[in-house]
């Protein structure tokens, strides 16, 4: 499944997911460009376990918790990345204000991260994307809106069909599918490059733990699980 958009709209145009995309995008741009050096690039700025285990009072060591999440591994990687951001990032920025939303979503980015190295502590290999950070907007949204309609592609046998599915639907396989795949790679020896499928499972269940702390009070309860003033049943075409 993959989601196309949503049909909750925000109050206010989403600055800061904007700002990281655009972040996100040059710093791939970057990257393309420095060619053959790129390599050395991800290993300086991305996370690698064991050197964080070993470093961890070193400074430049930490700052790669923050570096690496704005840096990809290709378009797929940074598109994938971006889309899922945009979709749901504007909803949660609205919920949280600006400057509350960009804590969030660092602390979930970092969050992922740790879990990762946890899973993976003799890994070399650098750790790099904003999918953790993303996976905590994901998970903040599941709680906040799981009764809103994505507009989804799935693929039905040989066709591939455009579906309105709830939000409960669409991140709750998402996160089913990271659960599955984290367990299995737990069997084996995480030296080689692949998904952080743990890195996303820390910061969705992260963005759930820090959603309640970082959004707005508002003055109607989101008793129903969604925000009474904004949503829109109707599907947005």
């Amino acid at each position: 499944m993959f989601p196309l958009r949503d049909n909750v709209p925000s109050r206010r145009f989403p600055v800061v997911t904007l700002v990281i995309v655009v972040v996100n995008v040059l710093l791939f741009l970057y990257e393309v460009m420095m060619g053959a050096d790129a390599g050395a690039f991800t290993v300086s700025y991305g996370v690698v376990p064991a050197r964080l285990l070993a470093g961890w009072y070193n400074p430049g060591v930490l700052f790669t918790l923050l570096s690496s999440m704005y840096l990809h591994g290709g378009w797929a990687h940074l598109i994938g990345n971006m889309w899922y951001l945009w979709i749901f990032g504007d909803n949660i920025e609205d919920r949280m204000g600006r400057l509350r939303y960009f804590v969030f979503y660092t602390l979930c980015g970092i969050g992922a991260a740790l879990i990762q190295v946890a899973v993976a502590p003799r890994s070399t290999i650098p750790m790099i994307g904003a999918s953790g950070a993303i996976a905590g907007v994901l998970g903040a949204y599941l709680l906040l809106y799981p009764r809103a309609r994505v507009s989804t592609l799935v693929p039905v046998f040989y066709f591939i069909r455009i579906i309105w599915l709830p939000a409960v639907v669409v991140l709750g396989g998402w996160f089913l599918v990271q659960l599955l795949n984290g367990l299995a790679s737990l069997n084996v020896q995480m030296m080689t490059g692949g998904v952080a499928f743990w890195a996303h499972i820390g910061g969705f269940v992260a963005g759930m733990v820090l959603m309640p702390i970082f959004r707005k009070r508002d003055a109607l309860p989101p008793s129903l699980g969604y925000d009474q003033r904004y949503y829109d049943p109707r599907p947005r075409w």
